[in-house]
């Protein structure tokens, strides 16, 4: 354990690593159900990137994820009950329902959502970080990402541009093998995805994705130099995700022997196992993370299920920014305006 590091904080990557899979395991379960609605992603497997990557950044920094974004949803602390109630498309969703599963945001944590064109969102992280540059905030910007977006043009414009301005913005690639069923090696001449940013001179390295504190560490570090004025960094986190590409996906193009022995290095596990390890948490400590994460996630689907769906006045709400002040808050659970 390093200096500095608390028993509490390293149970707390554990309890959140934890809510993200119970989480997604109660979404595929409501889904079967015909509650949620749409396409599906599951991050089932991948929890130490998001958990170790936002462990890493500070309050006032910006998030601009892809559309497997529950966990990062979870990760930068938004309300598990918003969540979910967006999956469900309730007007107390953190959308207003009106994003669903792809598409979550919160301004107040300056999670500014999925996005469900792939490779769309880093043009717009890199616009975001030029503002941070220009009104000299001191705040970076988080792009995550899958390999399968770096195969795209804008890709490459994002990451040249970032490194002409010297843009405060970490680009954080999630390589989980595949893009839906594609296999990396049959998408991208080049499989080792981080060397693909030394085109732009920007510096790279790769991470083990399934460690939640290598992940941690290697943002902090990269986040910091981002911070200090040297221009972007590219982290690639090589994961992988147990479920198929969405909850239509049949998976034919894996074996069920890969997706085994990449079981074994499952995250949350190997995690809970080095708690016990170190003596920082007993199993009884483990058991009652988990109790308190069943609660949270119960309670998540109850509040999804009594809230109200978007009143048809909405339908015209937000298609132009407002003032915030001209912004209406967001019903409850009742139907009422906060």
């Amino acid at each position: 354990m390093k200096t500095g590091e608390t028993r509490d904080e390293l149970l707390g990557y554990y309890r959140q690593m934890l809510l993200i899979r119970r989480f997604e395991e109660k979404a595929a379960e409501m889904y079967a159900h015909g509650k949620i609605g749409g396409f599906l992603h599951l991050y089932i497997g991948e929890e130490a990137v998001a958990v170790g990557a936002l462990a890493a950044l500070h309050p006032d920094d910006h998030v601009v994820t892809h559309y497997r974004d529950h966990g990062y949803a979870l990760a930068r602390g938004l309300d598990p009950r918003r969540v979910m109630a967006e999956l469900f498309g309730k007007a107390t969703g953190v959308s207003r329902g009106k994003g669903g599963s792809m598409h979550l945001a919160d301004v107040s944590r300056r999670f500014w959502g999925g996005y469900a064109i792939v490779g769309g969102h880093l043009p717009l992280a890199v616009g975001l970080s030029l503002a941070q540059q220009y009104t000299e905030s001191g705040a970076i910007v988080l792009c995550v990402f899958g390999e399968g977006a770096t195969n795209i043009g804008t890709f490459h414009e994002s990451l040249n541009f970032a490194a002409l301005w010297k843009l405060p913005v970490l680009f954080l690639c999630e390589n989980n093998l595949y893009g839906m069923g594609t296999a990396i090696q049959r998408a991208s001449a080049e499989t080792e995805v981080y060397k693909k940013a030394c085109a732009y001179e920007i510096p790279s390295e790769r991470v083990d994705g399934m460690s939640v504190l290598e992940v941690r560490d290697a943002v902090r570090r990269s986040a910091e130099r981002v911070r200090s004025g040297q221009g972007p960094f590219f982290l690639e986190a090589l994961t992988y995700r147990f479920p198929g590409h969405s909850m239509a996906d049949p998976e034919y193009y894996r074996s069920k022997e890969e997706v085994q022995q990449w079981r074994q290095r499952d995250p949350i596990r190997t995690f809970g196992r080095w708690l016990r390890d170190q003596g920082l948490a007993t199993e009884s400590d483990l058991q009652n993370v988990a109790r308190e994460v069943e609660r949270v996630v119960e309670e998540a689907v109850r509040f999804a299920e009594e809230s109200p769906p978007p009143a048809s006045d909405d339908l015209f709400r937000d298609v132009y920014v407002a003032p915030p002040a001209a912004v209406a808050p967001a019903p409850t659970a009742t139907g009422r305006r906060a």
